[in-house]
């Protein structure tokens, strides 16, 4: 019963923000979700406790440790916020819909589920619908290793009799979960695993160093060419996740399209380097120290294209943020996204507002315009309600953002942190009294 009731006040919360003030301060930066996802997996590997340090409060989390716990391994979360994983008591290699079916990064499991177990039974993932993201090359890739695979009424069920083995895996286009998942893999299997066209982005080489400490062999995280020894066993210890470098931006993006100057701290200003690139473009100013980033906004900022790309390109996980910026840009900028093939449709809520937007494709062309207006809008997707958010806070009026159990997923205490930089933002729970009140990051 908790769970339906979880479910409906969801679907009623909404993000109120009265728009139109420059923003300014500094914000703290939270851990990275697209690190901590992995790095909880990984404990899966390891054959004694491993702690965590600066895990976020996510609802994407929350169901990770939720589906780590409901295979049989011990959970828990100190007074110092350190979160801890046994996993020797674990002994059921599933994943199943009920606790997968929000979070497209449970495949995650497979790997280590199957490379410790022999056999694994994981449900096909749900998450943000922006795109198909198919775990194809995941599942070619473990096939590779010596894995049989069937994939039956929304289920991958896979078997390794004899253990996995080592192989030479080209992926044929960029996957950070893939690369991560087969890293994983590869760790405790036997021989050499070389992964070509892996992932370079910075969560993943988080996961080497993370899958090292704990006595894995790896080399060439960072490039385009991983390097994995098996060995017997890994052990335990104890990771850190890296700062978000999504949260970060997005931060400092608040404070551009407001006419602000925000600075973001404990944060990793390297991994950041090609959206700071285009904010310089747009005339902003942009100061850079060992752990923090200051951004200042122009009178009004220039228009500047963009494309998605892997790591070190620009990043998908921003495009939807950037693009609000150039809403309100001097100009005209093209947007072309080159990693999902659904993933603009934050366009027609950002129309509500009085954005200027042309679609062709996977091309957005935005005209600038001197103004938008507060609306009710819909989140879509994760990064979809961040850019939604981003123009509330510079629209004339008042705007309602429905869904926004979306950015939940992705963004620790954001109105307590808006609200630091001097955001008019707050979160209505429901609009009917009677609706019950529950934690909603219950599960």
């Amino acid at each position: 019963m908790k769970a339906t009731i979880a479910s409906v006040r969801e679907l009623m919360e909404s993000i109120i923000i009265q728009g139109g003030k420059p923003l300014t301060g500094t914000v703290e930066i939270s851990g990275a979700k697209n690190a901590a996802l992995p790095l909880l997996a990984a404990a899966i590997l390891a054959d004694a406790p491993v702690i965590y340090h600066r895990i976020p409060h996510l609802k994407d989390i929350t169901t990770m440790m939720t589906l780590i716990a409901h295979q049989g391994s011990e959970v828990t979360i100190d007074d110092q916020s350190r979160v801890h994983i046994d996993t020797r008591t674990a002994t059921l290699p599933v994943a199943p819909y009920e606790l997968v079916k929000t979070m497209r990064a449970s495949s995650l499991v497979l790997g280590p589920l199957l490379a410790r177990f022999g056999h694994a039974n994981v449900s096909l993932p749900g998450g943000c619908a922006i795109g198909a993201r198919p775990i194809d090359m995941h599942l070619k890739g473990l096939e590779a290793m010596g894995a049989d695979i069937r994939v039956e009424h929304g289920n991958v069920e896979a078997v390794a009799a004899n253990g996995l083995h080592g192989a030479h895996i080209v992926f044929d286009q960029v996957t950070v979960t893939g690369t991560e998942n087969l890293m994983m893999a590869a760790t405790i299997a036997k021989g050499q695993t070389i992964l070509d066209n892996a992932a370079a982005e910075p969560e993943v080489v988080n996961l080497a160093h993370a899958l090292r400490g704990l006595g894995a062999n790896i080399v060439g995280e960072g490039t385009h060419k991983i390097v994995i020894e098996g060995v017997a066993s890994l052990s335990g210890g104890e990771i850190t996740v890296i700062p978000d470098r999504i949260e970060a931006a997005t931060y400092l993006s608040a404070g551009l399209i407001t006419g602000g100057d925000v600075t973001v701290t404990d944060c990793q200003p390297a991994d950041l380097e090609a959206f700071l690139a285009r904010v310089r473009a747009t005339g902003a100013t942009v100061e850079t120290g060992d752990d923090w980033i200051r951004c200042a906004a122009p009178k009004r900022l220039k228009a500047v294209d963009i494309s998605t790309m892997p790591h070190p390109g620009f990043p998908t996980d921003l495009q939807a943020q950037f693009m609000a910026l150039m809403c309100l840009s001097d100009g005209s900028s093209t947007i072309r996204e080159t990693i999902f093939e659904n993933r603009f449709m934050h366009v027609q809520e950002l129309a509500r507002m009085g954005a200027n937007i042309h679609l062709d494709g996977h091309v957005a062309v935005v005209h600038g315009t001197s103004s938008i207006s507060g609306a009710e809008v819909m989140a879509t997707d994760l990064r979809a309600s961040a850019s939604l958010v981003l123009a509330g806070l510079a629209a004339q009026g008042e705007t309602h953002i429905s869904r926004v159990y979306h950015i939940d997923r992705g963004y620790e205490r954001i109105e307590e942190k808006m609200r630091k930089i001097g955001a008019h933002i707050e979160r209505c729970t429901t609009r009917e009294s009677s609706m019950p009140q529950v934690d909603r990051f219950h599960v």
